[in-house]
This record gives structure tokens, sequence and C-alpha cells, in this order.
């Protein structure tokens, strides 16, 4: 992906959260895509406490939030049309003058070629599109172009689309048009879902790369690990996950290895990942729940949870952490590198490895950016990658003085149409996304009997308008249906959401909306659009007879919920 750098391919931050600790008059948040109080509770309160301080916030969502009832200017747009707000609050900084010319003259590139798409996208025309009037557009646009600072920050709201890296790369056009790049409270910065999602990456787990980003395809990077390895390093890319399941069913794919994931409830189209999953000759599962994959496993290898074993995280803002063990792992419970190790070394390969630190030592080794962090620093330093030698003290702040890759590159787009969109059939539009009680597909959160206790069921959130039309009413057990599935939820009747719109998540296996979502893809990075499809919704029982007809809630909320079965430590294998 051209751009920035490659850090927002690799979805890092390019500043530090205690920014947020800073800011105040002249600063401003730019939030879009992200339900930050609910996904990112810590750094959603630091956003209002700024805002209490004197900082500027405008949210893009279209749904309301915590956040937008703290927001200057709230541009509620219509799910997917991102690139058209962007490049039209481009257009009217550019119009006003408000763009960082000497910034622009001396860092950036194709910056001609970013102007021309963003001249033809006026407020009026914007507005058409995304729904959200003009003069909001040119609110926000004022606030961006005149502030001193802005952070932008954006979740899967922004990426979860069909259009993903064109709507990264118009944030980042944002950025780099009014020079908020490369000084404190400034940046493009993409908030991970997990606590050690940037570490994954960061160490290879993406297709196309090896650790540090280094491409696959480069005959030196593989030579480097080959050396270090021992083994020839395949100059194809790996498989994105899409091509792994369109893998399965043309019979190319034999074995699956899934470990820490549920994509049997996270990924979209849940009847097409099960089929596919059901079909392949080996599924293997490593976790520390018996999870909804799990079951239809071949093999279940218990893993260990995060007290259980020490190592590294690193977070969202490319801080590297350790992690001590607390207590030991039960049954017959290991730490994933143990039970990695132990795998390659029967498969042939001699991984003797006796301590997490010996596995760090050499991916510091090998991962630049990583090469100045070690285990001895990491007891007294908090360090930020690229930390490339042993004496230097972290990066907090990326592009200072100028862009990792030389110049900013502006990387112009247009408009896209969702892939799928509301019609005579599935006349709604749903978009997905979590309540704060629950985590993902709920493998821990719904075994906590108090978060139980707070959401204990989907709770399908639809305009007033639209209820009534359907002779729905709040609390009315509901159908929701797509192209895909069908499932049964219980109607939560809010403004918090447009006419026309419906909100779910993807937190409750009876009722997972990923049983609708779409599969189809950006074409980039494979990522679906799981924020944007077209769905049925009506009526299936009034308030109440659920309760007594047909169990629904005390399915859901009795002690043992869906979750009946043991943990993997106390299970046979």
């Amino acid at each position: 992906m051209e751009g920035l750098s490659t850090t927002l391919g690799s979805g890092a931050m390019t500043n530090s959260i205690a920014e947020l600790h800073t800011m105040g008059p002249g600063d401003t948040i730019f939030a879009i895509g992200t339900n930050t109080t609910e996904c990112h509770p810590i750094i959603g309160i630091a956003m209002i406490k700024a805002v209490k301080r004197g900082a500027k916030l405008i949210v893009v969502d279209p749904r309301a939030t915590t956040l937008t009832q703290h927001a200057d200017v709230w541009l509620r747009l219509q799910p997917g049309s991102d690139v058209a707000l962007l490049n039209a609050i481009a257009h009217v900084i550019l119009q006003n003058g408000w763009e960082a010319t000497e910034y622009i003259a001396k860092h950036t590139e194709n910056f001609s070629e970013f102007k021309k798409i963003a001249a033809r996208y006026f407020p009026y025309k914007a507005a058409e599109i995304t729904g959200v009037p003009a003069t909001l557009i040119k609110d926000a646009a004022k606030i961006i172009g005149q502030s001193r600072n802005v952070a932008i920050y954006y979740t899967m709201g922004v990426t979860q689309h069909t259009s993903g890296v064109d709507n990264v790369m118009a944030v980042s056009n944002i950025a780099v048009l009014t020079g908020n790049i490369g000084r404190a409270k400034t940046g493009v910065n993409p908030l991970r879902g997990q606590n050690n999602v940037q570490g994954a990456c960061d160490m290879g787990a993406l297709p196309d790369v090896l650790p540090g980003y280094q491409k696959v395809q480069k005959t030196d990077v593989r030579e480097k690990f080959a050396k270090a390895w021992g083994v020839e390093i395949p100059e194809e890319q790996g498989l994105t996950v899409p091509s792994v399941l369109d893998g399965i069913e043309k019979g190319e794919v034999k074995a699956v290895y899934i470990f820490g994931e549920n994509p049997l409830r996270s990924d979209p189209d849940i009847n097409h990942v099960k089929h596919c999953l059901e079909k392949v000759e080996l599924l293997i599962v490593q976790d520390i729940f018996l999870t909804e994959t799990a079951q239809i496993a071949d093999v279940v290898l218990p893993g260990a949870a995060f007290a259980e074993k020490d190592g590294t995280f690193t977070s969202t803002e490319r801080r590297v952490q350790r992690v001590r063990k607390a207590i030991e792992p039960p049954g017959q419970c290991k730490p994933d590198w143990q039970i990695l190790s132990e795998l390659i070394a029967a498969m042939g390969y001699p991984a003797a490895y006796s301590h997490p630190q010996e596995i760090f030592e050499e991916m510091r080794q090998l991962t630049p950016s990583y090469n100045g962090i070690s285990y001895a620093r990491l007891e007294n330093e908090s360090l930020q990658w690229p930390c490339p030698t042993n004496d230097h003290p972290g990066t907090p702040i990326l592009h200072v003085g100028s862009s990792i890759r030389g110049k900013a590159r502006f990387v112009p787009a247009d408009f896209r149409l969702p892939a799928e969109l509301p019609d005579k059939e599935y006349p709604m539009m749903l978009t997905t996304g979590r309540v704060v009680a629950h985590y993902h597909t709920g493998t821990m959160t719904r075994r906590c009997w108090g978060l139980r206790g707070v959401a204990p069921y989907e709770m399908v959130e639809i305009h007033p308008e639209d209820a009534a039309a359907l002779a729905i009413e709040d609390g009315d057990q509901i159908s929701v249906s797509s192209r895909r599935g069908e499932v049964l939820a219980v109607a939560k009747v809010t403004t918090r959401v447009s006419p026309g719109l419906v909100f779910m998540t993807f937190h409750y296996s009876e009722s997972s909306g990923n049983m609708l979502t779409n599969t189809a893809c950006d074409p980039t990075t494979q990522t679906p659009e799981l924020k944007v499809c077209a769905v049925a919704v009506r009526k299936v029982k009034s308030p109440g007879v659920h309760l007594a007809d047909t169990g629904f809630l005390q399915q859901n909320t009795a002690p043992e919920g869906v979750f009946h079965q043991p943990a993997l430590s106390n299970a046979p294998h």
C-alpha cells in the first residue's frame, strides 16, 4: 500500500496515546469510524477529558455514540461513503487556503493529482452521497484547517469496506494536506482491536511479509531469513482468509490451523465459513476455550491464557511490553510458543527453545525496528518501535522531520458504492459493531457473570419510523435476514440509528450478526465489507411473549448461557 509510509499499511499509530492527556485549546480530535468509548474505553475517556479541557472534537459515525454527544461537529454519514466525505473536507480546505502550503511543497508528492480529485467534491455533491449536510462538512473542514494540531483516530468503521484502502488513504490525505504529521498531538492513529494485533503483524502474521514488514518477494529479505533459519523461504505470498476458504472449496487447501481466532463467529457469512471448515480435510484449533470453531475441529490444542505465560505484547501505539507469568497453565494447557515449537520439532525442524526470551532475541535480530529492544531494557524502559540500536530511546512519534518513505504521497481516490445496497427484497441497511460489555465473539466476556448481566442478549437497534412501519415495539423478538441467512434477536427502538439503518453486534452465538454480513472484500487487502449489507426486518413476537413461549432470554441469561462447555484445560485431548 502506498501512501504516508509502510506504517499505515501495518496499521500502527504514528503517535502516542498519552498525547491525548496534553490536548486542549487549539487542538482537534478527528474520530472517524471508531466508537472509541465502547471499543477502546480508556482512550475514549481520554478524548472526552481533552474536550473538557478545550480541545475540539469532530466525529464521523452513522450512529449516535457517547463521542457524538461531546462532538463540536457530528458528521452522520451513510455507511460506506467515507471517501466522498473526506474528499469534500479536503475540497473546502483547499478552497479556503487552509492547506499547509510549505509542508506540502517540501515534504509531499502527487499533490496536483490529489487536487484534481478534491476539486470535484463540492460539499453539496458530497451531501447527496453521504447524507451529511453541506454546512456541517464546511464546519468540520474549518476546524481541521484552522486548528494548531489535528490528531486523527480510526478503527474498523474505516477499514471494513470494499473501499477500505481508499478510506485509509483518504484519511492520510487529510493529515498530509494540513501538515498534521510528525508532531505531538497530530498523526494518523488506527486503534487496534486486540492487545497484540500490532505485535502479531510486526512478527509477520500477514500473507505477504516476514517479520518487520519485510516483503517476502524481495530476494535479499528471503536470503536473510533463509540464512538465519536454515531453510529455503518460498517467494510466493501466502493466502488471505477469503482465499483460504476459496482454496478449500477448490480442493487446493487441505489443512487449516487456527489459533486465537473464532471465524465461525467473527468472519462474514458464517454459513459459508462453516461449510468450508467442515469440508477441509484437517482442521486444527488452538485456543483457551472450546469455541464454536474448536467444536468442529479434528484436533484441539489447549493454549495458555495471557496470565499463564511469559513473553511480550506490542500495543496499538507500537509499545513493546513484557508479560510475566502469574500462574501455571491448568491441565494440559501450554503457552502458544511451546505448542508451536514442539509441533515444528516433531515435523523435523530443530526448534529447541526453552524460554520465549530466546525467541524474542531471534526476532529482534531479524527485525530492524526491534533491533534495539531487549528483555533487559524492557525491565526498566518503555520502548516504542522503531528502536534500531541498543542505545536508541524508541520512537514515540513517527515521521518527525519528514516521512519515513522520503516524501509523503497523496493517494487520491474516487467514491465507490458499497458492494451491496438495499433493494425491494432487502430494504434496510445493516452495520455491525460492539457494545462495551462484550468483546468480539464473546468467548471470554460471556463467561463473566457480571458482563453477561449487563448485555445478556442481542439487541438490534432500529429507528422508531422503521419500527412503526413494521409494527415493531421495543422489546419485540424480531427476525433480521439477508441473502446469506437469518437471525432472531430483540428489537431496541432508538434514534441512535437513522431511518433505514439497523445495528447489531457479532457477540452472540445464537444471534450472530455475521450470519448476515457480506463476504465482498477490498481488492487490495481482502478485508471483508462487514460494515454494510442489505437486510430485511420483520416482527416475530410481541414484548414478553418470547420469554414465556420460546425461552429466548432464559437461554441467554442462564448461568451457563450458550457457553456450557468446559474450558479446554478440563476437556479430554
